[in-house]
């Protein structure tokens, strides 16, 4: 059976640095969060002339949970406090987990930048139990080619991140259970996901036109499913070339507070993280 969808959300405009704009899906006014599921961001292609200067989102501190990046497009480049250095190519994802305090800094590499073209991503910030927000930080980085085909079929072309699925294994780990899957439906080709009753289920159609469970959908929305409906079946038909994203996982049910750089349990470790920031307890990095 059809899984119920909740909502359909337009990603809206919003400004992160005087010259960066990215499409905000969650959380948006009409629905929040779906724990462990916090931020969507879709940073569009921006074209980039070779010989461009260096234009990145300089250092700043995360606390109590992971930013997940997936690299559509062109090369990122990532650095943290914790001694971590490495560039994301188009098709491949990196996460870092913030725990009691990172700074990183992130934007095209240098080697992209002398080249040029289009740099494109999405970042999520996934949470993690309270138990785990003390702890210190690592990073994964998850080459494309290490990603195994999930749903084929003529013209689908899905690889699993991570989770279990299909009886496959995706190569990120994560502290709770999350399944992600990611990719291209050409136009005119279907695919048949399935969900797992009593987790947040959702589906980001990052360009393209797609008809799901009988709703027609196109780029920057994100669907959210009914997590209480124990119908499984999410039946997608692409009319174009489309790019998506589809993730399922287990609820925390935690308390949350989230604000500016961090997501923690209470509103007062909120306050103790952007003190300790100011206090300069999260180390330095430079550019």
């Amino acid at each position: 059976m059809e899984k119920k969808i909740l909502h359909v959300l337009e990603g809206r405009e919003k400004k992160i640095t005087e010259t960066e704009v990215v499409r905000q899906s969650l959380p948006t006014m009409q629905f929040r969060f779906a724990n462990p599921f916090i931020v969507l961001h879709h940073m569009p292609a921006k074209y980039f002339e070779a010989g461009s200067p260096e234009d990145r989102l300089h250092p700043h501190p995360h606390r109590g949970f992971a930013p997940v990046t997936f690299m559509l497009q062109g090369q990122g480049y990532h650095r943290d406090n914790a001694g971590n250095e490495m560039t994301v190519s188009a098709g491949d994802v990196q996460w870092m987990f913030a725990g009691k305090g990172i700074l990183h800094s992130e934007g095209p590499s240098a080697a992209f930048l002398e080249k040029g073209g289009n740099y494109e991503l999405l970042q999520l910030w996934f949470n993690v139990p309270q138990a785990h927000k003390k702890e210190d930080p690592w990073y994964q980085y998850i080459k494309g080619d290490d990603m195994p085909p999930v749903a084929e079929g003529p013209g689908v072309h899905l690889k699993l991140v991570g989770g279990q699925y299909e009886g496959k294994t995706g190569p990120l780990k994560n502290y709770t259970p999350i399944t992600a899957i990611w990719g291209k439906l050409e136009a005119g080709s279907t695919a048949k996901l399935h969900s797992t009753p009593g987790y947040w289920t959702l589906l980001y159609v990052a360009d393209g036109h797609v008809t799901v469970n009988g709703a027609p959908v196109n780029g920057y929305h994100l669907l959210v499913f009914d997590k209480e409906d124990t119908a499984t079946d999410i039946n997608i038909t692409a009319t174009a070339d489309t790019r998506l994203l589809f993730l399922d996982a287990e609820p925390i049910t935690e308390p949350l507070a989230v604000r500016d750089n961090f997501v923690m349990n209470t509103p007062e470790e909120i306050d103790q993280a952007i003190q300790d920031y100011k206090d300069g307890r999260f180390g330095t990095l430079a550019g």
